[in-house]
């Protein structure tokens, strides 16, 4: 069964795979083990209560165990109440089951970014984005755009980036105000600091790296860097691009270090936010029955949304 299919009362009973977990104490100073499974499907929290030594070793990031326990509904969202967990030979089981991946082939996004890329016109926009692309390489197409809320699967970063560029084409068509070939650069370099800011395409965690620096640092000096090498430190285009990649969280609470200054990096940050939202409302309201309300969604100030009857 998988973890999309669970409902509140059941029993469960089979592998899922270890996405990360945090051990805690309760008010009366006994540990327990809060631990994010996972499977191709979803995720859901287990508490593991009665926590023996032997069950708090064996449980690892990335590890497939065999879980047994009882599923329960607590703040609108499923949990699991472990009661047994055992670990068996990693090799009888298919990763792919227990990690999302993106939708689209990754042969197709790759040939899709680089037709946007393709249609760039500035020489210098062009020549700063392939080479910040080839610095990268396939990671570009592997890695998360997060490691949870939105994009977080493998391939997810090109996945985000895709769905930006469309949506970046598509305002650049209605409002010609913008300029089109800034638009796509921001939406192709915007992110890609997370490639260094996470440990890996699956699974993937915050390094540290990240943890110090953030994408944004990291990205900033890494297209510097390039820009610097290439010959095109002191060119305009460079420092309109340097501003959008530091300014594209939008706000300074949010962890840019500057706010938009121009028209192309306040639109980033709108085409930003809207795929990213858009995946997080995908993600809850597939499965969702109508007229019920979605568990809490954190990213979006920690609220709950309904899904209307009968409204497609």
């Amino acid at each position: 069964m998988k973890i999309k299919e669970l409902q509140n009362g059941q029993k469960f009973e089979g592998p899922l795979l270890v996405g990360r977990f945090v051990r805690g104490v309760t008010q009366s100073g006994a540990p327990y083990l809060s631990i994010t499974f996972q499977d191709n499907s979803g995720e859901i929290e287990g508490k593991v209560w009665d926590l023996k030594p032997e069950i708090e070793a064996m449980v690892q990031v990335g590890l497939i165990l065999e879980v047994k326990g009882d599923v329960n509904q607590y703040r609108q969202a499923l949990q699991m109440r472990v009661h047994t967990l055992e670990f068996k030979d990693q090799s009888q089981y298919a990763l792919d089951d227990y990690v999302s991946a993106s939708t689209y082939d990754l042969s197709f996004l790759k040939t899709e970014i680089e037709s946007f890329v393709t249609a760039i016109e500035d020489p210098i926009i062009k020549e700063l984005v392939v080479a910040n692309l080839e610095a990268v390489g396939d990671q570009f197409y592997q890695y998360p755009a997060a490691t949870r809320n939105h994009h977080d699967f493998v391939g997810g970063l090109a996945t985000h980036v895709y769905g930006m560029a469309k949506a970046a084409n598509a305002i650049c068509d209605l409002y010609p105000l913008y300029n089109r070939d800034l638009l796509i650069a921001g939406v192709i370099l915007h992110d890609m600091g997370k490639i260094e800011e996470y440990t890996a395409p699956m699974l993937s965690e915050y390094s540290v790296t990240g943890r110090l620096l953030g994408h944004i640092s990291i990205m900033h000096a890494n297209f510097t860097a390039i820009a610097e090498r290439i010959g095109h430190a002191d060119k305009e285009q460079t420092l309109i691009l340097r501003h959008m990649i530091l300014s594209h969280h939008g706000q300074m609470e949010y962890g840019s270090p500057v706010m938009p200054m121009i028209k192309e990096a306040e639109m980033l940050n709108i085409i930003d936010n809207l795929d990213a939202r858009t995946n997080m409302f995908e993600k809850f309201y597939d499965d969702l029955p109508e007229g019920e309300f979605s568990p809490r969604m954190f990213a979006l100030d920690n609220r709950n949304f309904y899904k209307a009857k009968g409204i497609k």
